[in-house]
């Protein structure tokens, strides 16, 4: 029997939906049209209908026909393209009190939370199998977190010692529910996105099917571009190496790795622009894949990003919250197989410092994100140039290259054994 999963959607000092069908509550036989709920002023309890209560939980009369929709959600948080919609849930819609807030929980099938999130994470018109492939990859990542929950897991592992800052983010265990609706998880926007028949029947053809390693369920990582070399776990992550996410060319056949691992390596990878599945301008490919706002991103397999003195210095000075004075230069340390930097020193007029690891970077460099951290540095006069490869960590399938080999006429199962080195695929129920 699939499991039932807790999504965290929104936490704020207040909420505002509306059920389309029936609902019901505690000592409220029938809930319908729009609601609202607030804080209480003590923070601990939830107002509504000008009662307090310790939480509410509203339940739909059948999984048909019933869903709610909620005003001001916010989707790509602290990302270039943040914004806030309005979206509709199937499933029970919890309220709790959270940190002297209003959290609304999404309680929902794993498959239904699916076909919303294959067609959040990319287009719902994407091929079949791109399409199948997600649907294994998003509901192996799912259970894995969920198997492993450590409610003492952080969100941000930090490793700091003098003039060294060491952190990663990764998913930390939430108290209320098993998972949020954002990129922090998985993008999950109910049935906002669910459009096309190929997302349902993506998740109808792959149901209860995961990938495995060893006997456990495989950490399914993935990203926009891997920019022609997928990276390694523990470039990004604890330094546990996961055998299933190895450096691999995004090649159709087996093919070495080059160096791209040391400056001068990395500098001839990123200027080459090689072959690879994922470097393609083809625009019917990649309207399948991104979404109106990540197309917002024109370039990804290679990109170049420029900055004045004054404005690095401004950058990093703020994001870092500390003062390196004006910033003299940007040296790469440590690489990846892929080129991606994890540890960095730059230097100011006043100090230096190093950082890592991967999104460390991505952030101390960029207002949101840097498109990744897989770049050369040039040094002219007043300005800083970065050139950079792929889009997001790199680790595991390859959205745009997946995509790729799904036009091509790639099977999922051929899309999976090309980025999960080594992993199977099982049938959980």
């Amino acid at each position: 029997m699939q499991p039932i999963i807790a999504v965290g959607l929104l936490c704020e000092p207040s909420i505002s939906f509306s059920f389309t069908g029936i609902y019901s509550a505690p000592d409220y036989p029938i809930v319908t049209g729009a609601q609202k709920v607030e804080i209480s002023p003590s923070g601990l309890g939830l107002v509504w209908n000008g009662t307090t209560l310790p939480s509410i939980e509203f339940s739909p009369s059948s999984p048909e026909g019933n869903y709610f929709e909620i005003e001001g959600v916010t989707i790509g948080v602290k990302f270039h393209w943040e914004r806030k919609e309005s979206q509709r849930f199937r499933g029970r819609l919890r309220l709790v009190p959270e940190n002297g807030k209003v959290r609304a929980i999404n309680d929902v099938d794993v498959e239904e939370y699916l076909k919303s999130v294959i067609s959040s994470e990319m287009s719902a018109t994407a091929s079949l199998n791109l399409l199948r492939a997600h649907a294994v990859i998003s509901r192996s990542w799912l259970l894995a977190q969920i198997e492993g929950k450590r409610y003492d897991n952080p969100e941000v592992i930090v490793r700091d010692k003098d003039n060294e800052r060491i952190r990663w983010w990764d998913r930390s265990n939430h108290r209320n529910f098993d998972v949020c609706a954002d990129d922090h998880c998985q993008r999950y926007q109910g049935i906002t996105r669910v459009s096309s028949l190929n997302a349902i029947g993506a998740v109808d053809d792959t149901r209860g099917q995961v990938l495995t390693y060893s006997n456990k369920i495989c950490d399914a990582r993935f990203s926009k571009c891997c920019g022609g070399i997928l990276e390694t776990f523990e470039t990004c992550w604890e330094d546990t190496p996961h055998p299933y996410l190895a450096a691999v060319r995004d090649l159709p056949a087996e093919t070495p790795v080059p160096d791209a691992a040391t400056a001068k390596g990395a500098k001839k990878w990123i200027e080459d622009s090689p072959e690879a599945f994922c470097n393609t301008t083809d625009s019917c490919i990649l309207s399948q894949v991104l979404n109106n706002y990540d197309r917002e991103t024109a370039d990804f397999y290679r990109w170049k990003v420029e900055y004045t003195t004054d404005q690095l210095s401004a950058l990093v000075n703020k994001n870092l919250d500390d003062d390196l004075g004006e910033i003299t230069s940007i040296t790469p340390l440590s690489r990846g197989a892929s080129g991606r930097i994890y540890r960095l020193e730059i230097t100011g007029t006043k100090k230096s410092i190093i950082i890592g690891k991967e999104l460390e970077i991505r952030r101390v460099l960029s207002d949101s994100h840097l498109y990744s951290s897989a770049f050369y540095v040039t040094h002219s006069g007043d300005r800083f140039t970065l050139h950079g490869a792929g889009w997001g960590h790199g680790v595991g399938l390859c959205q745009i290259g997946a995509a790729v080999m799904g036009d091509m006429g790639y099977s999922y199962r051929e899309i999976l054994a090309h980025y999960y080195k080594g992993a199977e695929i099982k049938t959980l129920y």
